[in-house]
């Protein structure tokens, strides 16, 4: 085969120009893990992906995530991308990456094949999450590290006629984790509903992207309501205050999902 002068194959150089891109979506319980993204003081989500493409691959490959998710917090439609050095058949990624991450869990459950400026961040359109609150008496069993179990009655009708007032463009300063890095407490939140199923009341909630524990922090905050601790307009009201102080109290991590991404 014809080759340049630094010894290396036409055809080689032009593969390791145009890396491979490939879309994963992927889901994950996060009760042992530190939350998606690699960290020092445990494991995470992240470096679970990597070490498998590792295993698999033989290379070190970065897994960019649309969503980083917190220790604790699960998905059901996280989305990732990677740039391998050669070509892989989609079903070979997936399944051999599945087979080296095995007890943990987390699953690649589709891989695709991705355009080169595809991003799973930056090129995301709405990010979709779920947070569920189990409201009974008794605790929960199966569901223990998947739901926040709350013991007296919640009104999900009056959670939901007030989250309406925290939809659209505003300064979530109230709703934002004192340790979140975002440049702006400004958002535009699409979508915020409460609905009740026998005894299990879901928030979903949609935005292009979110505060640092602003969805749980609503979670929290929209509990006060439902007990009757607060009404609507005390919710409007800090809100409009714009002070990390006068948010209700942050949901526990269990039970909030990544559940979709749009692009």
């Amino acid at each position: 085969m014809e080759k340049r002068t630094d010894g290396f194959p036409f055809h080689r150089l032009a593969h390791v120009a145009s890396m491979p891109r490939y879309k994963l979506t992927i889901e994950y319980d996060g009760a042992p893990f530190v939350g998606w993204q690699r960290q020092v003081n445990g494991l995470s989500v992240q470096e679970t992906l990597e070490n498998a493409l590792a295993a698999f691959a033989s290379e070190r490959a970065v897994v960019n995530g649309a969503g980083r998710t917190d220790a604790g917090v699960h998905a059901s439609g996280q989305v990732a991308h990677i740039d391998l050095s050669r070509d892989w058949r989609c079903d070979v990624v997936r399944d051999a990456m599945n087979a080296h991450m095995r007890p943990q869990p987390v699953a690649v459950v589709a891989v695709e094949p991705a355009a080169l400026d595809f991003d799973a961040r930056f090129s995301a359109s709405k990010r979709h999450y779920v947070y569920r609150i189990l409201n009974r008496r008794a605790p929960a069993a199966i569901e223990r590290n998947r739901v926040w179990h709350v013991a007296r009655r919640l009104d999900a009708q009056a959670m939901h006629a007030a989250a309406q007032s925290l939809v659209g463009r505003h300064d979530f300063s109230t709703f934002r984790a004192s340790e979140c890095q975002a440049n702006s407490p400004v958002r535009t939140l699409d979508r915020l509903d409460v609905v009740r199923t026998d005894d299990v009341i879901e928030i979903h909630a949609s935005a292009l992207s979110f505060l640092h524990h602003q969805v749980r922090s609503f979670a929290g905050s929209l509990e006060h309501v439902g007990s009757g601790k607060w009404n609507a307009q005390d919710l409007r009201a800090a809100l409009e205050a714009r002070d990390r102080s006068r948010c209700g109290v942050v949901a526990p991590p269990q039970g909030l999902c990544l559940t979709r991404v749009d692009y």
